[in-house]
Formats: C-alpha cells, structure tokens, sequence
C-alpha cells in the first residue's frame, strides 16, 4: 500500500510564518532601541562640544536616524507592503526600504562602527574621551557605534532585497558622504573646532589623505553589501532578474 506523499518545504529551510515572525521581531526590535537611542543622545548634554548645529555634527547622530528611519519603514512595509522574495510590481514604500538599505544603512552603520572601534582602540581620545563617561551611558555607545552593526548583519540575512543599479547605489552614498564633508567644515568655520578629536591632530595633508580614505572605504562597503545580498541571496537574485527580463 504506497504511503500518501507529503509537502515538504523546497528550501528544506524555515516556513514562510517563522521568517515574517523574525523579521517583524527584528524589525520591532531595532525600531524601539534606535528611536530611543536617538532620543537619548539628542538630550544627552556632552561636555566640552560646542553647540553650534547640535547632535546633528556628528555622524554617529546621523547613523542613527537612518537606522531608526530604516527599521520604520521596514516595519510599515511588514504590514502594508510586501516581502515577498521577487515581486513583479513592489510597492513603493519595498522599493524605498531596498534603496535606504543598499545605499545608505548598511555602508554608513559599517563605517561609522568599525571606524569608531578601531579609533577607539588606538587612543580612544580622539574619538570618545574619558570625559563623556560619566554623561554618556555605556549602553548607549554601544547601541550607537555596535548594535548598528549587529542588527543591519541580520537584517541583511534575514530579509533580501533588490539592490539599486551599481552606479545609482554609489553615486547616492558618494553625494551623501560628500555632503557630510562639507558639513563638518561649515560647523568648524563658525564654531572654530572640529567634530572630531582626531582631526585637530592631523595636519592638511594628513586630513586630505583621512577624507579620501573614509569615503574609499565607504564605497568599499557598498560593494561588500552588494556581494553579500547576492551570495546570500543567490537564487533569489537569479529570479529576479529573471522576472525583468
């Protein structure tokens, strides 16, 4: 008598309820923990800092509220939009969620995480002074300048998405790079000091060859995101592209 034949999942993998269950998890998650780590270091009064333009000088403050704004849409985009592997027609508000997390999310919260650390580790005064340690709550750093990284790794495994054309995704992070530049040197012509700590030590050559440096590496991770997406999600991108031609 032949046994009756049972469905299996063709991925042998997760069901498609526990995936949505951990990305709305996840998503809920970042969303409480970044909002109120933007929040808390927008009120945090840091000594020695001048306050000309606030928090906003600084791009970990900036990080920050891209994150919170990411896993806001995320989350939205869970109940209104959709995450469906290779949509032929995804809403707006999927095609927005992919291209904040391509060009903006993941190369920024990566920067701004391992260029803190490694500083860190050399002198950590030149990017977080023993100062601010009694103003400045170690949960907080680390939900700044670690957690960035923690949570937009997962994101990255656990919710695909379609990556921008290469040339777009760049120019975007490029523009968005460049404009910090620009902005640190507008807040040290009317405040007469750096951001950061690190750039008082640094000669114009030195500064130069830094700058260069921090956008390269920037770019460079846009790149690693990119490769990333597609090993991880190789046979999700094989059917999207597919599906647009």
């Amino acid at each position: 008598m032949a046994k009756p034949k049972t469905k299996s999942n063709s991925k042998g993998a997760t069901s498609p309820g526990f995936n949505k269950a951990v990305q709305l998890l996840l998503h809920f998650t970042a969303v409480l923990q970044f909002c109120y780590g933007v929040y808390t270091f927008h009120t945090t009064q840091m000594p020695n800092t001048v306050p000309f333009a606030g928090k906003f000088k600084f791009l970990t403050f900036i990080c920050a509220l891209i994150q919170a704004l990411y896993y806001i849409v995320s989350l939205v985009n869970d109940f209104v939009g959709t995450n469906e592997l290779a949509p032929k027609r995804p809403p707006a508000i999927r095609q927005f969620k992919d291209w904040l997390m391509a060009t903006l999310a993941f190369p920024v919260a990566l920067n701004v995480g391992v260029t803190f650390w490694t500083l860190y580790a050399i002198d950590r005064e030149l990017v977080f002074p023993k100062v601010l340690d009694p103003v400045f709550p170690s949960w907080l750093n680390h939900v700044l300048h670690t957690n960035i990284v923690v949570f937009i790794v997962l994101e990255l495994f656990t919710s695909y998405r379609a990556y921008p054309k290469r040339s777009k995704g760049l120019t975007g992070l490029t523009i968005f790079m460049g404009a910090y530049l620009v902005w640190i040197h507008i807040v040290k012509h009317y405040s007469g000091v750096w951001v950061y700590p690190v750039l008082e030590v640094l000669q114009l050559p030195q500064r130069i060859v830094f700058f260069v440096a921090v956008i390269g590496f920037t770019l460079a991770l846009y790149l690693v995101g990119e490769f990333l997406n597609n090993t991880v999600w190789a046979k999700e991108v094989k059917l999207a592209k597919r599906k647009s031609n």
